[in-house]
């Protein structure tokens, strides 16, 4: 302080930004407040989110890679519909129905079948690239190593 190293900052004199009027007091939540806006997070009612979810879930599953991973995530995702089902929190009602694990299964073999049948019929319809040119002469580029065989005189 002494040095004056303090003297010419920005901001001297004014308040502080994003804590509000001082007859408004101070908000505990302000780094909570400011994160959710700076990070653009949403924070939706569990029956919203699962709408959302339901929504989203198709695309999901069709990212993963078996059928086992595909079977984990719908019944985790049957497990959260039932549980805000059941919770007693409020807000809007459930209207998203738990998915049949079976038929869910069916119809995500059937999409990656027909993904494949596309990504098949795309590489032929492309047109064949022409073959590498041949090389004439030895393979190895830096002469003879010491293995015995014919020399190229």
């Amino acid at each position: 302080m002494e040095r004056g190293d303090f003297t010419d900052l920005p901001g001297l004199g004014k308040p502080l930004e994003d804590l509000g009027p001082a007859e408004q007091g101070h908000d505990p939540d302000w780094w909570l407040k400011r994160l959710v806006e700076r990070e653009k997070i949403t924070v939706l009612p569990p029956a919203l989110q699962l709408r959302r979810d339901d929504a989203a879930l198709d695309d999901h599953l069709d990212r993963l890679g078996g059928e086992a991973e595909v079977r984990r995530e719908l019944t985790e995702f049957n497990d959260r519909v039932r549980r805000v089902l059941y919770s007693t929190h409020g807000g809007p009602p459930v209207t998203t129905p738990p998915r049949d694990v079976e038929e869910e299964v069916r119809r995500w073999r059937a999409r990656r079948e027909e993904r494949r049948a596309r990504r098949t019929a795309a590489l032929a319809a492309r047109e064949p690239e022409a073959p590498p040119p041949s090389r004439r002469g030895r393979w190895w580029p830096f002469g003879r190593t010491g293995a015995a065989g014919p020399s190229d005189g």
